[in-house]
Order: structure tokens, then sequence, then C-alpha cells
């Protein structure tokens, strides 16, 4: 069997849907467990991910960027799911099975795969875009271009988009 190390896992994290992040966290984690380096590169929607509650303003900001910030989930765990969420009754339903099962939710595998120094990086174009600043986001984020993110691509062993 091939060892893990040196080899690299890159997710492009599109979507801003609980389960697709859940996915792509629980990916990420397993592969930093199995001794792989992982890099994060989150554009439009996977940016609510990185989005640090506490941070967020409507200070320097447009009035699209306004209502943007103001109507997309601040935080992990307000993240809709991709399916069946009726108003937020499929998610808590879920939720509800997670916790029967004492599996960890999004916001813990976003905090283990931090541990793990999991490379996260936001889509410059993207953040200017969505009206989203770096100050807003969760600490030690680090903001590059498709340029930057396709090298880092072009390394990887193991490419997903999600």
């Amino acid at each position: 069997m091939e060892s893990n190390e040196n080899r690299h896992l890159n997710i492009l994290l599109f979507s801003g849907d609980y389960d697709k992040c859940l996915a792509a966290f629980i990916l990420a984690n397993g592969a930093r467990e199995k001794g792989m380096t992982v890099t994060i590169f989150c554009a439009f929607w996977g940016l609510l991910i990185l989005r640090d509650p506490e941070r967020l303003s409507l200070e320097d900001k447009g009035t699209y960027e306004k209502m943007f910030a103001s109507f997309t989930p601040a935080e992990a765990e307000k993240l809709p799911l991709s399916k069946m969420n009726m108003a937020g009754i499929g998610k808590g339903m879920l939720l509800n099975m997670m916790d029967e099962k004492d599996t960890p939710h999004l916001r813990d595998f976003l905090e283990g795969a931090r541990k793990k120094e999991v490379r996260f990086c936001a889509c410059k174009l993207s953040l200017e875009i969505m009206g989203f600043k770096t100050e807003e986001l969760l600490p030690d984020i680090e903001v590059i271009d498709v340029y930057a993110y396709l090298e880092d691509a072009a390394q990887a062993d193991i490419q997903l988009f999600i």
C-alpha cells in the first residue's frame, strides 16, 4: 500500500450547503489523519463557511453587498441543506439524527480541520464580487487568486469540486 506522506488533497468548495460542506470537511479531516496535506479553496457560496459571525460588518459596503451580507448565513451551523431543507425542518431532522448517533456537527469538523492545519483559502475575486471583506473571515484564512489556486490544484494527487 502506498504511503500518504507527501500526498495532497485539493478541494474547491463552491457550495454553501450544510451537507455538501460536511462532506468536504469529513474528507479533509480524514485526509489529514492519513498524513496528507489539504487545501480547501472556497469560492462564491463556499465562502460562507469561512465567515466569522463576530467579525461581520456592513461598514463600507454598497446596497447589494449589504443585502448579501444580511441575507446569507453568518456561520457554518446556519447553512441550509441542499435537499429537503423544508424551511429548516429537514436540517433540524438531520441534526437530531446526527445527535442521536453522537456525530459531530459541521462546526466541529471545521474546528478539527483548522486544528489539523488544513490550508484554507478564500477566492479573491469571489470575495470582491460578493462584497465580503477579509476582516470578516475566520483568522488565518489566505486570500488567493485563481492562479495560486490552479498552482496548488496542479500539484494535488486528488482534486475535488464540491
